[in-house]
């Protein structure tokens, strides 16, 4: 990769985020739309997050990372979307180099727990379907704090370790991001130093934040497939499986769109596409979740009607 004039290299202060658009009509119209997913994303994963914790029948490990898939999805679009907001509204288009470096933390850390909470759900769906008598045993509560520290333990070292080695690195004059957050490949293309380490770093993440908790995805579903269609009754496998399709659906989704932006062919690589594409799995999809789990589960619609209806009886004078 072709670095800058090193000339023109600098100490880095400020950034400079183009966004989506550089046009005022199309901004005005991302703004809105923007705005009313960002509003969408947060109060419904916010309801599932209180219909969870105000059930007792849905205090069990599927709905535990379910919680926290909820939390993760709203923490992972607050990474970004209000900064960008907030330089349309402004017309600015500035990110301090201290603000930068924060925000590609968070979003390391909150679309890393994504990848591996979605793996862990899938564990859930294993040891439910696959193990059904010893399932209380197998996804123990204990185990699900522990799984669950892991998966912050692991998300949050190397974010942490990427992005202390971005501290390292000298940007090049203008220092101007073709994308709407501080991507690190974006950032990267900037640097006049040596950046082997930090492309290194990508690497390394991507295979622990991507590739290892996909296989995992993939090995549970092989076992549960083959666990579903061993039982003879056509109802009895529709049932078993049913389980699985709001989690199914968030998996195919979520990967799906990390492929159409990481693993298509370079020629047809554009920077303007792929952040317009990154809009997929960054807002889209943390909107579309709620939806999905809550719309197909039985429990959860009746755990959102209680939560509801409390709240008209606690408004009553």
């Amino acid at each position: 990769m072709g670095k800058p004039n090193q000339l023109n290299q600098t100490p880095a202060s400020d950034f400079l985020l183009l966004g989506l658009s550089e046009k005022l009509e199309e901004q005005l119209l991302l703004f809105g739309a923007l705005l009313g997913m960002y509003l969408v994303t947060m109060v419904g994963n916010l309801l599932i997050i209180l219909a969870i914790c105000s059930d007792s029948h849905l205090h069990s490990p599927m709905y535990f990372f379910l919680a926290n898939l909820s939390l993760t999805d709203a923490c992972f679009s607050s990474a970004s979307i209000p900064k960008m907001l907030l330089n349309i509204h402004t017309q600015s288009q500035t990110i301090s180099y201290s603000g930068c470096l924060t925000q590609l933390y968070f979003l390391l850390v909150f679309g890393g727990l994504d990848n591996c909470l979605l793996a862990v759900m899938a564990y859930d769906r294993f040891g439910a379907i696959c193990q059904p008598l010893h399932y209380s045993l197998v996804l123990s509560p204990q185990l699900c704090a522990l799984l669950l520290g892991t998966c912050w333990l692991l998300t949050n070292c190397p974010a942490l370790v990427h992005t202390l080695l971005l501290t390292r690195v000298v940007f090049c004059a203008p220092i101007i991001i073709h994308h709407y957050y501080c991507d690190p490949r974006a950032l990267l293309k900037l640097a006049c130093s040596d950046t082997h380490i930090n492309e290194l770093m990508i690497i390394i993440m991507g295979l622990m934040f991507l590739t290892v908790p996909l296989m995992l995805i993939v090995f549970s579903y092989v076992h549960i497939s083959w666990a579903v269609f061993s039982i003879s009754s056509h109802g009895g496998r529709w049932k078993a499986f049913s389980t699985c399709g709001s989690h199914l659906t968030v998996v195919l989704l979520f990967y799906g769109s990390l492929m159409c932006v990481y693993l298509l062919p370079p020629s047809t690589h554009s920077t303007e596409r792929e952040s317009r594409a990154s809009i997929l799995y960054n807002v889209i999809i943390p909107m579309l979740n709620p939806f999905i789990y809550s719309l197909r589960n039985r429990d959860m619609k009746y755990a959102l009607g209680k939560l509801f209806s409390s709240g008209k009886t606690f408004s009553l004078p």
